[in-house]
């Protein structure tokens, strides 16, 4: 269901049918979690979330730069790594409340925006030719990073019921 209205919202934009298009300026990202300590099943269930925890500085400069309203994909970590939803950003960053206070540390609120109807496994992403410069492959450890909106719109296309 909500995927077909994620869909619906993307097909309002552009001849091409994209969920990303100059039409709808936000930007992408993808945000990584290990599902044992914090789950997609867990962010349903909370219904929000601050994205606390964050303390790399490349990062942090990009939970910085989120915006309300710009989606992130939310990627299993460890032991599925799969891209397995999509949130969306709530509030911009403010002092992470877990971080001393004075420390450089921020923090962005999410929420969850649609599931995928399948998730997309970290194979099929480095399989897929477009997708070699996605900052998921190319820093792996970097729990924060910045997606196109064509990688972004791919990835949306592998997870969905449709995707070979």
């Amino acid at each position: 269901m909500i995927w077909d209205a994620l869909h619906h919202v993307a097909s309002q934009f552009g001849a091409g049918g994209t969920l990303s298009s100059d039409l709808c300026p936000m930007n992408y990202w993808l945000v990584k979690s290990e599902p044992e300590a914090y789950s997609w099943a867990d962010f349903v269930r909370d219904t929000e979330t601050d994205w606390t925890g964050v303390r790399n500085y490349q990062a942090r400069n990009n939970l910085q730069a989120m915006q309300p309203g710009d989606l992130a994909l939310f990627y299993h970590s460890v032991s599925e790594k799969a891209v397995v939803g999509v949130a969306e950003v709530l509030a911009a960053a403010a002092p992470d409340a877990t971080a001393e206070t004075g420390s450089p540390w921020v923090a962005v609120r999410l929420r969850p925006h649609a599931p995928l109807p399948s998730p997309v496994p970290l194979a099929a992403l480095k399989a897929e030719p477009r997708l070699a410069q996605l900052g998921l492959l190319r820093q792996s450890r970097l729990s924060v990073t910045p997606v196109r909106a064509a990688e972004f719109d791919l990835v949306l296309a592998l997870g969905s019921p449709d995707a070979p």
